[in-house]
């Protein structure tokens, strides 16, 4: 894969193609526009859908393609392993053109956008490269597996004038929308302190023996940044384990519910203050405090009790649980004007649903507008829960400037905002 320059140049190569394109079709375009071109009622036109190219052929990138709202078009495939793409085009019953290189295929195609589903340590350079190609992007969390990368993302959509949705399809449910905002509105009165989930890290892989390559999968594309080790399965299909590769569960269901605090305490755009380890261990209970003095404490190890995808917000007035689709509030007359119920159905059926939050995104993709999950949303609310992860692998205090993004006074615990990247893997120069 290539690094920095090539990025550039590529991207230069694309953006001055299209717009070529364009301007010849607007010379030649006939007075009469032929069938199909124009949209009818139930049928989008060609020059309504959003053409779409899907990075990465897995189980959650299936979901996502069966759940496309009109007028988003699945236009292409892209996976290091062929495997994956034939099976996902056997269960869709499709023929799309396929790559292992996602660089090509967006060299190749006409898209429009990318669907970006990926392994964690895999979606940073492709949504990068997307936006540097003019194509709009819908990214699953956990956007990264280093604050670094977040920030190169959001440098990059900002730069680039990007639709750039994060996949924390909560931020779109009607009964999550409704919960945070009861929360920043004083609902509950003034917050004394939020609990949330003892969400677990990763762990670091050990003698696992070598095992060989199947064919048509390229190992080296999937370690991508990371280190080239011996393949093995259980690193490439149990990849969200494993550190190089992940955060654990920290940064899986972690990227749900720490976003669900953020949004509540009114917190999108910065991050706490101070991180603190309460149990030793990787695995171990950690608290935090806002700016505004609210503290986080993630020690909970009962789902019953605080839900994996939300939190327990105690306030002056009462309790709020906020949960996926659901929340409940102590004493139930603070809740006042509710969503109705039937809106949950809209969330339920197969999988984890994501087909409202996905035409959010190309409903901004037409207006240009801002996602409800923006990239700054998505890497604010991820780089929190890689602040916990630091805060346990080095056991002590840490102080956090949300404004600068970096630790106060620990240039030991700056050097864990990135990690070294593999040759022709780096992050570019945006």
């Amino acid at each position: 894969m290539s690094g920095p320059n090539n990025f550039s140049r590529f991207s230069r190569r694309r953006f001055l193609k299209r717009s070529a394109g364009v301007v010849a079709a607007s010379a030649a375009a006939p007075m009469f526009l032929p069938s199909g071109i124009l949209a009818a009622d139930g049928k989008p036109g060609a020059n309504d859908r959003i053409n779409i190219g899907v990075i990465g052929a897995g189980s959650r990138a299936r979901m996502l393609m069966d759940q496309l709202p009109a007028p988003g078009r699945i236009f292409a495939l892209c996976d290091c392993y062929t495997k994956r793409m034939d099976e996902t085009m056997a269960l869709k019953k499709q023929k799309w053109p396929c790559y292992q290189d996602y660089r090509s295929m967006i060299e190749k195609e006409h898209l429009d956008a990318v669907i970006v589903a990926t392994p964690d340590h895999g979606r940073p350079l492709p949504c990068i490269y997307a936006c540097q190609a003019g194509l709009d992007v819908y990214a699953e969390k956990p956007l990264s597996v280093t604050i670094s990368e977040g920030q190169a993302m959001v440098k990059a959509a900002r730069q680039y004038k990007r639709v750039f949705q994060v996949g924390s399809q909560q931020r779109t449910m009607e009964m999550n929308r409704y919960a945070c905002q009861l929360v920043r509105s004083g609902g509950i009165g003034p917050i004394h302190e939020v609990v949330a989930e003892n969400y677990p890290g990763p762990s670091v892989a050990k003698d696992l023996e070598e095992q060989s390559i199947p064919q048509g999968d390229d190992w080296n594309a999937w370690c991508g940044p990371t280190p080239l080790v011996p393949f093995n399965e259980q690193l490439q299909f149990g990849w969200m384990r494993w550190r190089p590769y992940s955060g654990g569960e920290m940064t899986n269901w972690g990227a749900h519910g720490v976003d669900q605090i953020q949004s509540a305490l009114g917190m999108d755009g910065t991050g706490p203050v101070e991180l603190w380890p309460v149990t030793p261990g990787t695995n171990g209970n950690v608290s935090m405090r806002y700016a505004n003095g609210v503290t986080v404490k993630f020690e909970s190890k009962d789902p019953t009790q605080v839900p994996m995808g939300g939190a327990v917000f105690i306030g002056e007035k009462g309790k709020l649980k906020i949960d996926r689709n659901d929340f409940t509030c102590d004493p139930p007359e603070l809740a006042v004007n509710p969503p109705p119920q039937e809106k949950k159905k809209s969330w339920t059926g197969p999988g984890w649903n994501a087909s409202l939050h996905l035409k959010n995104w190309l409903d901004c993709i037409r207006s240009r507008g801002t996602p409800n999950a923006d990239v700054e949303i998505g890497h604010r609310s991820i780089s929190v829960c890689h602040l916990v992860n630091i805060t346990r692998e080095l056991g002590r205090k840490l102080r956090w400037d949300p404004k600068t993004e970096t630790f106060v006074g620990d240039a030991e615990a700056n050097t864990y905002l990135s990690r070294p990247r593999r040759k022709g893997f780096e992050l570019p120069t945006i």
